[in-house]
């Protein structure tokens, strides 16, 4: 078999075969594995909507789920009521978000009775630092936020006027969990029709 020549164009020749063969092997892989990851982040998804939700409800909110854009960002929130039998609001749930984590940005599911006061709170995506950022999943942190009515209590960290108790050396983190908070009461404000708080941190 003859040698191929080193030269310029021949190395590009080659250079371009090997990109598009893992091109083409990255595209089947993820061709195979698309709806396994879909089906995945769904079932984390509804796991953490059931999580915080409140009361008994005869609908599947899931399926009645809706989505309302962010002010600050335009990017959505997902909203997932949850109705008793006469159709009427007992509680939501909504997914939401923070870009202002010190490792970028968070996610969380917030529950909320239809008075917009707070039920559970669950961390669904992060990549805060270990061992302190990492805390706004753990009770210490999020049980604060149970019962609280952020028409009342301000979801602005303690040194910034607000009512949350920061996470010790981690109020990066701290703020990003109140910014998704006020991001999940003012999309239940715009669900709800009950208007915009003027209490977040953009």
């Amino acid at each position: 078999m003859a040698k191929i020549k080193s030269t310029l164009p021949n190395m590009v020749l080659v250079l371009t075969a090997i990109s598009v063969v893992s091109a083409s092997a990255l595209a089947a892989v993820y061709g195979l594995t698309k709806d396994k990851i879909d089906a995945a982040k769904s079932a984390k998804e509804l796991k953490a909507v059931s999580a915080v939700l409140g009361g008994e409800y005869a609908n599947e909110p899931n399926k009645d789920a809706i989505t309302v854009k962010d002010a600050s960002t335009g990017q959505e929130i997902k909203i997932f009521p949850a109705k008793k039998v006469d159709g009427s609001l007992e509680s939501i749930a909504v997914k939401t978000f923070s870009n202002k984590g010190f490792g970028g940005r968070i996610e969380l599911m917030v529950g909320m009775w239809k008075d917009g006061t707070i039920n559970k709170v669950e961390v669904t995506d992060q990549k805060e630092t270990p061992g302190l950022g990492t805390k706004m999943a753990e009770p210490a942190f999020k049980s604060q936020f149970e019962g609280k009515n952020p028409a009342k209590f301000v979801l602005k960290v303690k040194k910034d006027g607000g009512d949350v108790d920061a996470i010790t050396a981690a109020t990066i983190s701290s703020r990003a969990a109140s910014d998704a908070l006020q991001k999940a009461y003012d999309a239940y404000l715009e669900y709800t029709g009950k208007g915009k708080t003027s209490g977040g941190d953009d």
